[in-house]
């Protein structure tokens, strides 16, 4: 008999923000696959999902390489969805967490095209996205009647970018994920655009080291952590 492969999104951080869904499946699958954070401090999505995990199952951490190596990334993925493939055909239901949502901007996208490829019986369970979560908990609304909404996968403000440039100047939301690197550049801009008074930065959502600054400047010359998103609204007030 062969299995099954569930992608499932475990939300942005608290536990409680997982579906009822996603916590059924995860109480009846044999193998829990989880990506390994690049400083070897094991899996954040694992740690999100832990008391929801069926505790006869076997969990394994891969590690997903940080790179823009493409020959390297396409190597490490292929070897992944290979190893899926026969937990599946050997009858094994295996299920892979992620962070947010498994259809935005996930590493599980990448299995999930391979696996299909391979006619791997499969499955994706939404999960709640950073800034989905992060709009509620700050109580910023990403869109209102006509507004246009933009989101933008990192924070790679460059002057003469006009891509960015076009979506800064001509969007009324905008959400800024995995907001890591110095974004003072982009501060500037959000400032010449009316964006800045409508922002907030929030880093790790829901987890122990939560940060949520609506004062942007404050971020200015930070190495922000991975797990960031800046949120920008056009002529906002303060909340």
């Amino acid at each position: 008999m062969i299995g099954k492969f569930y992608g499932i999104g475990v939300g942005p951080g608290d536990p409680d923000l997982l579906t009822i869904k996603a916590k059924k499946l995860l109480d009846k699958v044999d193998v829990i696959l989880a990506p390994e954070t690049k400083d070897g401090k094991g899996s954040t999505a694992l740690n999100i999902a832990k008391e929801h995990l069926n505790p006869d199952a076997e969990i394994v951490e891969k590690k997903f390489p940080m790179t823009y190596d493409v020959e390297v990334l396409n190597n490490s993925y292929d070897e992944i969805a290979d190893f899926v493939k026969e937990l599946v055909y050997a009858g094994k239901k295996v299920a892979f967490l992620t962070l947010g949502d498994p259809m935005v901007y996930s590493t599980y996208i990448y299995l999930f095209k391979r696996l299909k490829s391979k006619n791997v019986e499969m499955e994706t369970i939404p999960g709640i996205t950073s800034f989905c979560a992060i709009a509620s908990k700050v109580g910023i609304p990403l869109g209102e009647n006509e507004e246009t909404i933009a989101i933008v996968p990192s924070v790679y403000y460059e002057k003469g970018d006009r891509k960015l440039d076009s979506i800064i100047k001509n969007i009324d939301s905008i959400v800024f994920m995995k907001a890591s690197g110095y974004i003072d550049e982009l501060i500037d801009e959000l400032e010449a655009t009316g964006h800045k008074e409508g922002s907030v930065f929030v880093s790790r959502l829901g987890l122990d080291d939560e940060v949520v600054e609506d004062n942007i400047e404050k971020r200015r010359g930070i190495k922000n952590n991975y797990l960031s998103t800046l949120i920008a609204k056009k002529n906002t007030s303060k909340r």
